[in-house]
């Protein structure tokens, strides 16, 4: 029997090797980033007495007309859910025609509550970069795709989903017989964000018109930003947020299986905290975080491994009176 020699063991190594990654580029292009996935929380935020909210998150859909089963699995959500609220922090447009597919897949949350922040994707649409570079930091390189009709998107979210505009801004939401004050920026991974504004925007909405305080009492305050950089969490958890939600990062969009941090997070948040349901600390208060890895890509970077696509539900109920003590 003939001795294996060393170069046919380095040249079986090579071929296994070769063998594994082919199954992982198969199975992160035509496989994971088609099984959508809803991540579900539950926290205790509320004043005592408080109906439940359940939340429904979107973000990073990178919509593009022909994603035909992503827009399908979004509306039979949305219908499956029946949220009291929508949060949707960015990323929607992948393609300059993908405000037909938004329509398609939000169609089911039109008079659903709700508020939205830009992404950058939803101002121009994407352009061909290399992967490798996110792995030096947040990308610096400018965009150069085209320019999407954001007026049209807004309009669509404003007057046909009945959603309020958060970009550098604030706003009253009632919901579920519930007061909630409602803040946040555009994209802070273009600085587009404008948080002086905020503190005179926040009294603005407590205030009347002729003066005087609301009557009205506020059950929960929430921060939206697409990009969740730390100089934007610190802000809003100074500004009093009880909980904030992100985008952006995509969760990663390349992990390795069952690590709990992302090779990449596109901004300074720390990796671990680049997906899912976390607490944001600063100056000593700690704030609920909620960052969803998004339900798409850019079409010129059609993979997902080990990070499925998805929204998130939040269900937000009371406190009880001893929590609240």
């Amino acid at each position: 029997m003939r001795a294996v020699t060393g170069a046919q063991r380095a040249f079986g190594a090579a071929g296994a090797l070769a063998a594994v990654g082919l199954s992982a580029a198969v199975w992160g292009t035509c496989i994971e980033r088609y099984l959508f996935t809803v991540r579900r929380h539950e926290l205790a935020l509320l004043p005592p007495g408080s109906p439940s909210l359940t939340v429904l998150h979107l973000s990073d859909a990178h919509m593009a007309p022909w994603q035909h089963r992503k827009q399908a699995w979004i509306a039979e959500v949305a219908e499956r859910v029946q949220p009291d609220l929508v949060i949707n922090t960015g990323d929607n447009l992948g393609h300059e025609d993908g405000l037909r597919g938004i329509r398609t897949a939000f169609a089911p949350l039109g008079g659903v509550p709700g508020a939205f922040v830009h992404g950058s994707n939803d101002v121009t649409g994407p352009s061909p970069r290399n992967p490798l570079r996110y792995f030096q930091g947040p990308s610096q390189r400018p965009h150069r795709g085209v320019d999407l009709d954001t007026a049209a998107m807004d309009a669509y979210f404003r007057d046909d989903l009945g959603w309020v505009d958060l970009n550098n801004a604030a706003s009253v939401i009632d919901v579920a017989g519930l007061h909630l004050d409602a803040f946040g920026v555009s994209d802070a991974h273009r600085d587009w964000d404008d948080l002086g504004v905020l503190p005179g925007e926040l009294d603005d909405i407590r205030r009347h018109p002729w003066g005087q305080r609301s009557p009205a009492p506020t059950a929960l305050t929430v921060g939206v930003t697409h990009a969740p950089y730390r100089r934007v969490l610190d802000a809003f958890t100074d500004l009093g947020a009880d909980i904030i939600f992100g985008g952006h990062t995509h969760g990663g969009q390349v992990r390795i299986p069952f690590s709990r941090s992302a090779l990449v997070a596109n901004c300074d948040i720390p990796r671990d905290q680049a997906r899912g349901l976390s607490t944001w600390t600063h100056d000593g208060r700690s704030v609920p975080l909620n960052v969803s890895a998004g339900l798409g890509h850019s079409i010129y970077a059609p993979v997902r491994f080990a990070c499925r696509p998805e929204v998130s539900v939040l269900e937000i109920r009371a406190t009880s009176p001893v929590d609240s003590a």
